[in-house]
């Protein structure tokens, strides 16, 4: 029985617990795939939207983190076969979010902003966004029934970990700028 089944009322605390799980796996798992993202400036790497697809890790990377956690070679063959699918799925987008991107900035670079014009891009880059993120959900859905709990959980420490040595960066970052120099 899966964790999205109805199950009796003694077994539902454990039910929330292993959804709980699976969604903070997922939310972590997005969360790194998010740090991965380049926000390119103008002339740096422009047009990329992460460092192999939009949102999604190097597969260098992937396979470093299912070793690091014991993943067997079916399943890591399994979970980059699901991200290969997906980052297939989502290079289209690349070339229709770099298109929206450019008619913003043409956009908002007239005399007079056409405040419809601004709300319909807005729009079209929402559910843009919405396409992906759906995608992207799935394909955790997805390495989720690859993965053991015990391997999620690992994953999700170590993204945690991950997180707080970028939040530490930063802040360092964010001291040396206000600093005098």
């Amino acid at each position: 029985m899966n964790a999205f089944q109805h199950t009796p009322k003694q077994s539902q605390p454990q039910t929330r617990h292993k959804l709980r799980l699976l969604l903070a796996t997922a939310v972590l798992a997005l969360a790194g795939g998010t740090l991965q993202t380049v926000h390119a400036a103008p002339g740096e790497h422009a047009g990329r939207m992460g460092l192999d697809g939009p949102g999604l890790a190097h597969p260098e990377h992937i396979a470093r983190l299912l070793e690091s956690v014991g993943a067997s070679a079916e399943q890591q063959a399994q979970v980059k076969q699901i991200l290969q699918a997906a980052r297939s799925e989502l290079q289209p987008q690349q070339a229709q979010r770099k298109a929206l991107h450019e008619q913003g900035r043409a956009l908002f670079t007239q005399a007079t902003v056409d405040a419809r014009a601004a709300e319909v891009l807005r729009q079209q880059m929402q559910a843009l966004h919405e396409q992906s993120s759906k995608r992207m959900l799935q394909a955790l859905l997805d390495i989720s029934r690859v993965l053991s709990p015990e391997q999620r959980q690992a994953i999700a420490t170590k993204m945690s970990q991950r997180h707080g040595m970028f939040q530490r960066h930063q802040a360092e970052r964010a001291a040396l700028d206000k600093s005098p120099r």
